[in-house]
């Protein structure tokens, strides 16, 4: 693949707690030198990147984000506010503890109404995989498609483990034909960037690409 076609996979990432203004507004500049699929930023600089960069830029956020336990109604309020502000994709991270108590319907409802707040804005679920057992896994990738989302997410890149092939595998497995599947945390070479790709990845998030594919030196998540 070429570096052209690789970067309209990515979501060119930092979300780092100490990310800076000027750490974001070069992020931009690269999204937008090398044409990225988006950047995806901490709500908090939405609206600045919005004012300064307008329809330059594809911008995405977290909604829920990192631990995901936050409860539906604040994830609302900080979807509806990301928008907008700004944000043409949302990444939600999933309540773990939902899943782990069996409550599948709860977290499917809480998907189902992000996806209603984000309307046409596309909606991906971060699940964190390296919190779920294989049967859980699967049961999310049913839940994901039921509750009409636009992509089923790999990792935070926060958690004890980022992305899998064996996940992305799994996930085309078993999602419906209208979900599309990103990777996301540990991505760092060019070898993982076209494996994953080749694997089935409609996006991958990483902070690494530019580097990777430029010969700097690659970041982290």
């Amino acid at each position: 693949m070429t570096n052209e076609e690789i970067f309209r996979y990515i979501d060119h990432t930092l979300l780092k707690a100490v990310s800076s203004w000027t750490e974001i507004e070069t992020l931009c500049t690269e999204a937008i030198t090398f044409r990225t699929a988006s950047v995806c930023v901490p709500p908090s600089y939405v609206k600045p990147i919005h004012n300064v960069f307008r329809e330059k830029i594809n911008i995405c956020t977290v909604i829920g984000f990192p631990l995901g336990y936050n409860t539906g109604a604040v994830k609302l309020r900080e979807a509806e506010l990301a928008l907008a502000e700004g944000a043409g994709e949302l990444d939600m991270v999933i309540n773990i503890g939902n899943v782990k108590n069996g409550a599948f319907d709860k977290v499917e409802s809480e998907i189902a109404a992000l996806k209603k707040v984000a309307g046409n804005k596309i909606l991906k679920v971060i699940v964190e995989t390296c919190y779920l057992t294989q049967e859980e896994k699967i049961r999310m990738c049913k839940v994901v498609t039921n509750a009409g989302a636009d992509f089923i997410k790999t990792s935070t890149g926060f958690g004890t483990a980022g992305a899998l092939i064996e996940d992305v595998l799994l996930f085309k497995e078993n999602i419906g034909s209208g979900v599309k599947i990103k990777a996301a945390g540990g991505v760092k070479t060019r070898e993982d960037l076209e494996k994953f790709i080749t694997a089935g990845c409609e996006r991958i998030g990483t902070s690494s690409a530019v580097a990777l594919l430029t010969g700097g030196k690659a970041g982290g998540y």
